[in-house]
């Protein structure tokens, strides 16, 4: 495919191959874009976003409308598309696009009720005769950075608030993962969406984001990845505004009162889907030591039943990681804390990109599997005697995205939830889930700034402060 730079189609003369990889195939092409190529398209973008900012927010609602209505009619090559270049089975792929169409669909109808709001400044010394108010206006470029492991929702909830908000946007996709992103942008423009207020680049991160945090005309950045690149980012991107969606090694905590059987279906979910390259991932699961061994059972039984393969294959459950190298990063993890002292309970083999869901028990805080995110197929248990053991264990972390408890006891779930440092907190379920009306970020670690249409529009856009100084 093609990248859509500076309100055209354009090939580059070096290109970047983009494989399955499970068979290791090659699915297209993408061209390898420049530092240059993000200056021409600032050029237009500008432009864009001249023609945005005038645009009605009916109107800007209306091109959402419809491209949530494209990506309906084509949610069966979107879904496909989404398993080809990142791997995960073709079920998740489907709710995936799905999810995007209602986020773009939300987005549209968050539009029509972006406002600023009445200031009573009649109510301060020397406010008579002062009528206040705010209006919301939008920031102008948005730069969008999105991440390999959704490659069509992630972009979703960057592009559709940043149209909705009356931006122009400039899109870098995960180079493992363009080509739903292209897709995206090619029903974009069908939609109506003026070619002049959007670009998608592809090509080599570094490069590309360097040139997007020292372009001086795009005053908002929108990441979603590592805290490491994001770190960079902030460093490179000085005054511009930020939102930040970061990494995490999210704790579920089961207590001894737990429903077992609710608790482990939702782990199983949690701490797999998608190979475990899930940002809000079962990871650290923390269990009331009462109750050890008939957890541990349970979950072992419910885990060996995935079935690994082929993502395109009805039967499978647990597709291949992105790369090779990451399962092979899972693998190392997996086999030091297993040297380290932790109990292998299932799992822990690799072939090529898929590496089997793995159940890790007597894990300790220093090991890797425990301290850092994994983003693999693999849960670490530990234990705890009582609700301040677990808080204090949940909070032994960089990382505050996300965070879940099994209990019947609603003191000990609301004093979890005022204690534990989670942008997050989910009482009888694990940490994984998100309903695209909710804000939706990170502590610590974790990121700054809220998602989520309603939320990510007011990232978007800047508030200007109106003062009418009327007669006597």
């Amino acid at each position: 495919m093609k990248m859509f730079c500076a309100g055209q189609w354009q090939d580059t003369t070096q290109t970047i191959n983009v494989t399955n990889s499970f068979d290791q195939s090659v699915i297209d092409t993408i061209p390898r874009g420049s530092s240059e190529d993000v200056t021409n398209a600032v050029t237009v973008l500008e432009q864009g976003a001249r023609i945005m900012k005038a645009m009605t927010p009916y109107d800007r609602s209306l091109i959402l409308q419809k491209v949530s209505e494209l990506m309906l009619e084509r949610s069966e090559d979107l879904a496909r598309t989404i398993s080809l270049e990142e791997g995960k089975v073709l079920a998740e792929s489907q709710v995936e696009t799905m999810r995007s169409a209602e986020v773009i669909r939300l987005s549209g109808e968050e539009a029509r009720r972006m406002t600023g709001e009445m200031i009573p400044l009649e109510g301060n010394a020397g406010g008579k005769n002062k009528l206040g108010f705010t209006l919301r206006v939008p920031c102008g470029i948005v730069a969008a950075i999105t991440p390999f492991n959704f490659p069509l929702n992630l972009v979703c909830h960057k592009v559709g608030p940043a149209i909705a908000a009356g931006n122009a946007i400039l899109l870098k996709p995960a180079s493992d993962t363009p080509l739903s992103a292209l897709k995206l942008t090619e029903i974009l423009l069908e939609a109506g969406l003026p070619p002049e207020a959007i670009a998608c680049i592809t090509g080599p991160g570094g490069e590309i984001g360097q040139a997007i945090c020292t372009e001086p005309r795009i005053r908002k950045i929108s990441f979603t990845g590592s805290y490491e690149v994001g770190a960079k980012i902030c460093e490179m991107a000085g005054m511009k505004r930020v939102t930040m969606e970061l990494g995490s090694n999210s704790p579920v905590v089961i207590m001894d009162d737990a429903d077992l059987e609710k608790a482990a279906t939702a782990i199983t979910m949690a701490g797999y889907a998608n190979a475990g390259q899930v940002c809000i991932s079962a990871q650290r699961i923390l269990t009331a030591s009462a109750i050890k061994t008939d957890f541990v059972d349970l979950l072992k039984s419910k885990v060996e039943s995935l079935t690994t393969g082929n993502q395109l294959d009805e039967s499978t459950k647990v597709g291949p990681m992105v790369r090779e190298t990451d399962a092979a990063r899972v693998e190392e993890w997996v086999n030091e804390a297993i040297s380290q002292g932790a109990r292998l309970v299932s799992g822990g083999e690799r072939q090529g990109a898929i590496y089997t869901p793995t159940i890790l028990d007597e894990t300790r805080p220093e090991m890797l599997v425990v301290k850092d995110e994994i983003f693999g197929p693999a849960v670490a248990l530990s234990y705890f005697d009582d609700v301040n053991e677990a808080i204090t264990m949940a909070n032994d972390t960089t990382y505050g995205l996300a965070a879940g408890i099994f209990t019947q006891d609603v003191d000990r779930a609301m004093k979890f939830a005022r204690q534990v440092d989670s942008g997050n907190i989910h009482i009888n379920w694990s940490s994984q889930w998100r309903a695209d009306a909710m804000p939706y970020g990170g502590l610590k670690h974790s990121g700054t700034g809220k998602e989520g249409p309603k939320y990510a529009i007011h990232e978007m856009s800047e508030e200007k402060m109106v003062v009418m100084h009327l007669a006597d």
